[in-house]
């Protein structure tokens, strides 16, 4: 009997452990603290020989006994482990259970995986890597995806549509991209990937090495003897500030008349970079957005010293969501920025990033965002000023000069 009460109790003080997650501070993406949970668990032993010696055990929370819900799994995570005919990965289940809790949710609640994700590969703006993104194509090879500029697989001549066949020695086909992933990952120094480009094989040497992710790009577009500034950013990750101010002093220099921002297909990201965006174009006078919790609801300045005196527009689409609009809304409110593109996704809703013990990863919605002047874009999404629509001759061979949307929001700058 002894020995069981002690596996029950151990069973349940891993649970314990497991549920209580712990927060990341360099993965939590808004600045917001969230309440910590702490679950207690007061053992109580009851001894009846008339029942044989049954062991019962109240979980308490600060203080006060558990809801029934929060009982029925803990005793049947319980039984689960106790009584599951083959072995039982403790982790996987909690994790899978946590899964569970958060596809009841809303959509954008979820549960992400490990911390090497593209997700939080992309939110961070840095990671250990090679510098290139696979996928399985249909025969179950690694193809090549995208090549990182200045990378190590860039400058080793790899690029788009490569299949990778081997790594070193090691047969990539048919492996997952998990797999292939651990597999680079593993390698010690320097080591050999072989490619194929068409019916030609290459081997070239690769190593590990820390890859910045480039969400940001300018250029400046002269027309009607005007500079125009052209900004893009893919995402708000933790660098995409530093990056946008550095191409923002760049274009500035250079003396432009007008700025375009181009937002399309821009999912979002950190709200703090987001902020951090917005103040480089507004005084600290300007309200940029309002967030509203459960007990509160709270309204956010602009941390900038100037507020710049040049026109402005903005590119959006169906895919700027979150943070894009979180920019769009609080320039076009309180700068006077004309939007031109799409209707915007709608989410207005914020995530925080938790990490569980094992280093897998979920989002949670935790509240939700309001523009600058109150207004609800959740679902809604950010209508245009200038509604224009991409024409077949920009989807088949993009140009800037057949790029409609950017073509209007340079005119409706130089009116």
């Amino acid at each position: 009997m002894k020995n069981k009460e002690q596996k029950t109790i151990d069973n349940i003080e891993k649970l314990s452990k497991s549920l209580d997650i712990k927060v990341n501070k360099r993965k939590v993406v808004p600045t917001f603290k969230t309440k910590e949970v702490v679950i207690l668990l007061l053992l109580t032993t009851v001894i009846s020989l008339a029942m044989g010696g049954i062991v019962t055990y109240n979980v308490v929370l600060k203080g006060e006994k558990v809801d029934d819900e929060l009982q029925e799994f803990i005793t049947n995570y319980d039984y689960i482990v106790d009584n599951y005919y083959g072995d039982v990965d403790k982790t996987e289940l909690v994790d899978s259970a946590i899964a569970g809790m958060l596809s009841t949710l809303d959509k954008n609640s979820a549960y992400v995986g490990g911390t090497d994700t593209n997700f939080s590969i992309y939110l961070e703006g840095t990671y250990e890597g090679t510098g290139i993104q696979v996928y399985n194509d249909d025969n179950g090879n690694i193809v090549v995806y995208s090549v990182f500029g200045g990378s190590p697989a860039s400058k080793a001549g790899l690029k788009e549509d490569d299949i990778i066949i081997k790594v070193n020695d090691k047969d990539t086909t048919n492996m997952s991209i998990d797999e292939f992933s651990k597999l680079v990952k593993d390698q010690n120094g320097k080591f050999n990937i072989t490619y194929k480009r068409g019916d030609s094989e290459k081997t070239v040497q690769l190593k590990v090495d820390t890859i910045e992710i480039q969400s940001v790009s300018s250029k400046v577009i002269n027309k009607d003897n005007k500079k125009i500034g052209y900004i893009r950013t893919t995402i708000f990750a933790n660098n995409t500030y530093e990056q946008f101010k550095k191409e923002l002093d760049k274009l500035e220099d250079e003396g432009i008349d007008g700025l375009v921002i181009d937002l399309r297909g821009n999912s979002g990201g950190h709200l703090s970079s987001a902020e951090q965006i917005i103040s480089l174009f507004l005084d600290s006078s300007h309200p940029i957005y309002q967030i509203k919790s459960k007990e509160s609801k709270n309204i956010y300045y602009s941390t900038g010293k100037e507020t710049k005196n040049y026109k402005i527009s903005i590119l959006i689409d169906g895919n700027s969501a979150s943070a894009s609009e979180v920019v769009t809304s609080a320039l076009a409110e309180q700068y006077g920025a004309k939007t031109v593109g799409k209707k915007s996704y709608g989410k207005g809703t914020v995530q925080e990033l938790q990490t569980l013990s094992d280093g897998d990863q979920y989002k949670l919605t935790t509240k939700s965002w309001l523009t600058s002047k109150g207004e609800v874009i959740d679902g809604k999404g950010i209508e245009p000023d200038y509604d224009v629509t991409l024409s077949d001759e920009y989807l088949e061979n993009p140009t800037d000069e057949n790029d409609d949307q950017l073509q209007k929001a340079i005119e409706v700058i130089l009116e």
